[in-house]
């Protein structure tokens, strides 16, 4: 009688440390599930603002319509940052200039490029990681003739 007793304060000894430990891992997946959402959030976001500037020379010259376009995909998020731009690989232009990786493949190409930026607070504190943490997304599509 005296081992069943010494066995159930055993387990309860177990159960108390283990917890906190398995409290504080089920916290950080829910973090890191968190910034994973918010990250490809902000990738479909600076992609479909790149949607909608790639449709045509007029709409590339847009980018209020491509910020527009990108916060409405990503209207969840209250501290998106968005930036449009755009860029010729001709040369004689008076649009920004493409690097020329870009025009490898088609030196007349027109292309948009918009990048997403938000910031994003942690639930607990981690060693190694501060809070808040900067996430970004990009995309660069080749704008329609």
């Amino acid at each position: 009688m005296t081992n069943c007793r010494s066995s159930k304060g055993q387990s309860t000894l177990e159960l108390a440390i283990i917890l906190p430990v398995m409290l504080l891992l089920l916290l950080a997946a829910a973090d890191f599930g968190r910034a994973l959402f918010v990250a490809i959030d902000l990738q479909s976001a600076a992609q479909a603002g790149a949607l909608y500037g790639s449709q045509s020379v007029i709409a590339a010259a847009d980018s209020s319509g491509m910020v527009t376009a990108a916060k409405n995909d990503a209207n969840e998020i209250s501290n998106l940052s968005v930036s449009a731009s755009q860029c010729t690989c001709t040369t004689a232009s008076k649009v920004q200039s493409c690097p020329q990786a870009y025009c490898v493949d088609n030196p007349q190409a027109n292309y948009i490029e918009v990048d997403t930026h938000a910031s994003f607070e942690l639930l607990g504190t981690y060693l190694g990681i501060s809070s808040p943490i900067q996430l970004s997304g990009k995309a660069i599509m080749q704008v329609e003739p």
